[in-house]
């Protein structure tokens, strides 16, 4: 939902590799309920989670996903045997917020709070 394409075509201009390390944003925002990521994945026989990895994937994104289950990591793999086509890769790029669901590093109230925790510690 914060897909930062200006940040990653700045990288990409820099020849930086850009990675996902919270490719599922800790399920915010209904992630694994989302409708359009269910449909897509209905489609295709996918679970949402395989069909937000294989966005990423056909970006160029490395995506680092976190399990500790065994079921899920072997899930996690196998997005590799499908494609989405250009309206899916549409529909998936329209959910951007434009927000973090975390913390956003140029928000001066963000960089304000980080200033003073780093500060106190």
């Amino acid at each position: 939902f914060h897909q930062q394409h200006e940040a990653q075509g700045t990288l990409r201009g820099l020849g930086i590799q850009t990675e996902s390390w919270g490719p599922f944003a800790e399920g915010r925002n209904g992630l694994f309920e989302n409708g359009v990521l269910q449909q897509i994945g209905d489609r295709y026989g996918k679970t949402v989670a395989q069909v937000a990895l294989r966005w990423q994937v056909q970006l160029g994104i490395v995506a680092i996903p976190k399990s500790v289950r065994k079921e899920r990591m072997a899930e996690n793999f196998a997005v590799f045997d499908f494609a989405l086509d250009d309206a899916d890769m549409a529909a998936i790029a329209a959910l951007d917020s434009g927000k973090s669901s975390f913390l956003d590093h140029r928000d001066p109230r963000t960089v304000k709070m980080l200033a003073s925790h780093r500060m106190e510690g």
